[in-house]
């Protein structure tokens, strides 16, 4: 799965892992279910809502999207701790390499796992890598069903405005 990166931008989202759907279409977010791309219209990011075939256009907002471990599978739990520790290991290398202001890593269980956090909460963390911030987002699967839209866009938010500073 491509990431959606280039240098210096203002955040970088991270996935937990493409799901099956998003493996076939070459799409980030793409099952339908997933509210990743309403939330980011929602808090601000996007002047619109995109369609996961139009992710590229997230490049001219200074925004970007790569994943914590680059194998697809039908669900995040399928993946091992050994995988969520080397993807958070690539993970930092690459943000090390790119420079994004922020490193937003949606999925706050994903977050713990990859960097071995057991505390982490959603929200900014202590963690940086080299000058870049990180901040923990809820996962916008639909399975994530105690996080609303509303409640979603207003975490997404918190990040948008923290990042223009």
């Amino acid at each position: 799965m491509p990431d959606v990166v280039a240098d210096g931008l203002r955040v970088l989202f991270c996935g937990i892992n493409p799901g099956l759907m998003t493996a076939a279409t070459g799409h980030h977010f793409a099952r339908p279910g997933n509210r990743f791309w309403p939330v980011l219209h929602r808090s601000g990011f996007t002047p619109r809502q995109l369609r996961p075939s139009e992710q590229r256009e997230l490049l001219s907002y200074g925004l970007g999207i790569t994943n914590v471990v680059a194998r697809a599978s039908a669900r995040a739990d399928e993946l091992s701790a050994e995988e969520y520790r080397e993807g958070g290991r690539l993970l930092a290398l690459k943000v090390a390499r790119l420079r994004p202001r922020r490193l937003a890593v949606v999925g706050v269980t994903a977050y713990r796992a990859a960097f071995g956090d057991r505390t982490a909460r959603v929200g900014p963390q202590e963690r940086r890598i080299g000058d870049t911030r990180v901040w923990v987002l809820p996962n916008p699967s639909g399975l994530n069903a105690h996080w609303t839209l509303d409640t979603m866009a207003e975490e997404f938010a918190r990040l948008r405005e923290a990042a223009q500073g």
